[in-house]
């Protein structure tokens, strides 16, 4: 203890000479040995040190360090154990423990008289029971003087804050057991913490006393956070000595359970959360938001925003803003719990930084992933507060840092949106010349950043982690919907309920998720003439990857919308800013997704005579880079039509790459091939039929049959899968049942004529024979010639018709149940007897593909059905 500790009396049990400091002369209360191995007071010690003196008080060595070191704690418990072998008054060990009620007397001075007589026993005695009731006393005797509403003097406090004083109190934390004891310290040791400075120097000088107090708030003292708090520990001590459990299990706490203390338990426990979480962006502090987030406990948390105290609500803005930060799914609870009033109340009397912070918070909230919602959330913010939100936003706008301006400015217009866009508003001027001088700002790269990211968010549509999908969307829009498609497939898989929306309430969705893209996108590229495409210029220009990115996303967001608002001419201004950096982004960027989007900015200049002059003069460059995408995406086809004025017939529809080779030269001309499964199985002149198998680039052989004695022309696999057929001009149909390891011939067909390209179905088979017409077999043997006024050169059988491409370039439809035939197109004469045969027919989906040969190359061309047996010619 201090200097007010007892001298050890004559005639008591006398302490050995090592418990006793050789200054004071008192028995060690707080030892501390130096580097020359002699132990002294701290206090005492610390008084020499301070004095200017530099060597040690016994041996007179010079200390190379004056910084005490920790406190001796085994000497400390030897003087603890020999203390309670040695008690002054042994009777007393066994006694109850009593809380003497106070003296009733006829002034204050009695009152004041028997609270000194409680320190002094807190101090002197020996007895832990007897200091335990001293505390109690003490506590006591604080509660009546605050029930009575004057507060406990001034000389009171001095006096119950005397390092003396406050050293017993440690030693009852150290000590005791009782929680009623400990709970009654800890309250006196907060509220004379919270009303006078000195006692929290006192107490962290000892680093033990510290890690004491927290000892028992993890073992449940939960009181103790209040004293946690007022001695402000580092957040590196609070992380490492996983006190987050603890603290959230006193915010989840009911606040009735707890001592009344000079602050809340809950509120001391929230504002040291707010500490932890926002310190760090390491992955403990990503652990603390979790479990922050996890549970009811956030929502316990948010009730704190009307709190009384508005640093609590600060804290709390803080803690619920890192928390979307690092999960965004969080801001549906949010968004459901929180009262946005009591926020917006502090947004006026809160400090600069704050005030950011309560931006920030409010722009995040209004990331959900519904359109509707963040629209109501909106009017909550703009109608709730005592004073007009879009004012304060407005005179904040004037004094804010440059690197908080876009984020309040993006706020500021979304609120401004709420009324009629067409109206004119000094807080839309306000907020998006902010946005494009943050834009056009080269000097500070995390401005330009937060500016475009900004007008990223502006376009209102997100995923439930409050992540923005415009760019996912413009692909979309581009024709690669992929992207789009995995991330809603990822949004209906973490939908916690697991049910679909109904389809009404889908439609209401996306109907205002339109309405607000339209409404925003027409106030940004209205603004003084679309400035808005200059400031998106200056960040495509930048040097910095990130900034060019949400540039790039931002300007092919406007100029995409431009084709989806009233002609205001702004599309020139667009023209100018935008389309030559477009150009050089779709002839130059190796991504494809980056090629799409500025294909999709492209696209909106065709519309555009000015624009379209400036695109034709990279005609090459644009059209090859179509090509790539003509397949899956209508906007590049449609913009392959208007560049080849009206038909884009490029040769190169189907380009593969070879993966295999191998040479057959040895048995002829290879007349037929087919594949099935994992075997191809190919037909030679010389009548070999022979059965591979492909494994990356190698073909590998696994059988040669040789069973018809001319050329194989035809090869084809019944629809069930277990029989090859094989015609020849051998004038014989074969059946090979290949379900087997090897295949041999089960079934000879004689159909007396030469057999090209054989097709089969159930009990028939169809071929060409050597002159005129088709012929079609019976496996039972009867056979009839059909469409004998026509040489056919292909043909193709689907569900029951046959479909037969000519020389005369004729194309015909047979029903071969009936007989019937139609013709798709008409054959053509040609001079001198040349003619264009079809030399290719397939049907799929619907859909019949035909080749033929014609003077200027070869022509191909896609026949749709239109109804039954009518067809139209989609694509030639």
């Amino acid at each position: 203890m201090g200097d007010d500790d007892t001298r050890i009396n004559e005639g008591k049990h006398t302490p050995p000479k090592d418990f006793v400091c050789p200054i004071t002369t008192h028995i060690f209360s707080d030892p501390v040995t130096l580097e020359t191995g002699q132990t002294y007071e701290r206090k005492a010690i610390q008084q020499w040190l301070e004095r200017g003196n530099s060597t040690c008080p016994i041996t007179r060595q010079k200390l190379h360090s004056t910084q005490l070191p920790k406190t001796n704690y085994i000497l400390k418990h030897l003087i603890t154990s020999w203390k309670e072998l040695n008690p002054s008054n042994s009777n007393q060990e066994n006694e109850q423990l009593d809380i003497p009620p106070l003296t009733s007397t006829s002034s204050d001075d009695g009152t004041v008289n028997e609270l000194r007589v409680a320190i002094t026993k807190l101090c002197t005695s020996e007895v832990l029971k007897e200091a335990e009731t001293a505390v109690l006393t003490i506590e006591r005797f604080w509660q009546d003087l605050i029930e009575s509403g004057l507060g406990p003097e001034v000389e009171i406090q001095n006096m119950l804050s005397q390092p003396p004083v406050i050293n017993g109190f440690m030693e009852i934390l150290f000590s005791s057991v009782n929680t009623r004891v400990l709970i009654s310290t800890v309250f006196l040791l907060s509220e004379l913490g919270s009303r006078n400075e000195d006692v929290i120097l006192t107490l962290t000088r000892v680093d033990t006393d510290v890690e004491c107090v927290i000892a028992l708030f993890q073992k449940g003292l939960f009181e103790a956070v209040v004293l946690i708090y007022l001695l402000k520990p580092s957040i590196p001590v609070l992380v490492q000595l996983e006190l987050v459990e603890s603290l959230l299990k006193v915010v989840n706490s009911n606040e009735n359970e707890f001592h009344k203390m000079c602050v809340k338990p809950k509120t001391a426990a929230v504002l040291l959360l707010g500490q932890i979480v926002t310190s760090s962006d390491d992955g403990a502090i990503f652990e603390v938001v979790r479990r922050v987030i996890s549970g009811k406990v956030i929502e316990c948390i948010i009730s704190s925003l009307e709190s009384e105290w508005i640093e609590e609500r600060i804290t709390v803005v803080r803690i619920l803003l890192r928390c979307m930060q690092e999960d965004g799914k969080c801001r549906n609870i949010i968004a459901d719990k929180a009262e946005l009033a009591p926020v917006l109340e502090i947004l006026v009397v809160a400090n600069d930084q704050d005030r950011f912070e309560i931006v920030q918070f409010l722009s995040e909230l209004v990331k959900l992933n519904r359109r509707t919602f963040n629209n109501q959330i909106l009017h909550i913010i703009k109608d709730e507060g005592t004073f007009s939100t879009m004012h304060t936003l407005l005179v904040y706008l004037q004094t804010a840092e440059t690197e908080q301006l876009p984020i309040v400015a993006g706020l500021l217009l979304q609120l401004d949106l709420l009324a009629e866009p067409r109206k004119m508003s000094i807080y839309r001027e306000e907020a998006i010349d902010t946005l494009i001088s943050c834009l056009k700002n080269s000097d500070s790269m995390s401005t330009q950043i937060a500016a475009a990211e900004t007008i990223l968010v502006l376009q209102g549509r997100f995923t439930s982690f409050g992540k923005p999908l415009i760019r996912a969307y413009l692909l979309k829009q581009a024709g690669l919907d992929k992207s789009y498609r995995s991330t809603m497939r990822k949004e209906q898989l973490a939908t916690i309920s697991g049910e679909i929306q109904e389809t009404m309430e889908e439609e209401e969705e996306e109907k205002a998720a339109e309405n607000w893209e339209r409404k925003m996108a027409f106030v940004l590229v209205s603004h003084e003439f679309g400035l808005i495409f200059e400031g998106l210029s200056e960040g495509l220009k930048s040097k910095y990857a990130e900034i060019c990115s949400a540039s790039f996303v931002c300007a092919t967001w406007l100029v995409h919308m431009l084709t989806l608002l009233p002609d205001t001419g702004i599309k020139g201004a667009a023209r100018i800013c935008l389309l030559n950096q477009f150009v050089t982004i779709f002839k130059s960027a190796k991504d494809r997704e980056d090629k799409a989007l500025s294909m999709l900015a492209l696209s909106s200049f065709f519309q555009d005579p000015d624009g379209l002059r400036d695109i034709a003069t990279h005609m090459k460059d644009i059209v090859k880079g179509l090509r790539e995408f003509k397949r899956s995406s209508t906007v590049a086809f449609e913009m392959l039509k208007v560049l080849s004025e009206g038909s884009e017939s490029s040769a190169d529809l189907w380009n593969h790459k070879e993966l295999a080779k191998q040479d057959c030269s040895t048995n002829g001309e290879v007349l037929s091939i087919v594949c099935f499964k994992d075997k191809i199985f190919s037909g030679h002149s010389d009548g070999m039929i022979k059965v591979w198998t492909g494994k990356g680039s190698v073909l590998h052989l696994l059988q040669e049959i040789r069973e018809h004695s001319k050329a194989v022309t035809s090869l084809t696999v019944l629809q069930s899968g277990d029989t090859l057929y094989s015609g020849s001009h051998d004038k014989t149909v074969r059946g090979w049942p290949i379900n087997k390891e090897m295949i041999q011939c089960e079934q000879v067909y004689d159909v007396k004529d030469h057999v090209n390209n054989l097709l089969v179905a159930n009990s028939i088979s169809c071929f060409i024979p050597q002159g005129a017409g088709i012929k079609i077999h019976s496996w039972s043997g009867t056979s009839k010639q059909l469409n004998s006024s026509k040489y056919v050169k292909c043909m193709a059988l689907v569900n029951g018709r046959l479909y037969t491409g000519c020389q005369d370039n004729s194309i015909q439809e047979i029903d071969l149940a009936t007989g019937t035939l139609s013709s798709i197109q008409s054959g053509s004469r040609k001079l001198l007897g040349k003619s264009s045969p079809v030399h290719a027919l397939k049907v799929h989906d619907e859909l019949i593909y035909s080749a033929s040969s014609s003077i200027e190359g070869t022509t191909l061309k896609v026949f749709g059905i239109a109804i039954q047996i009518d067809y139209q010619i989609i694509y030639a």
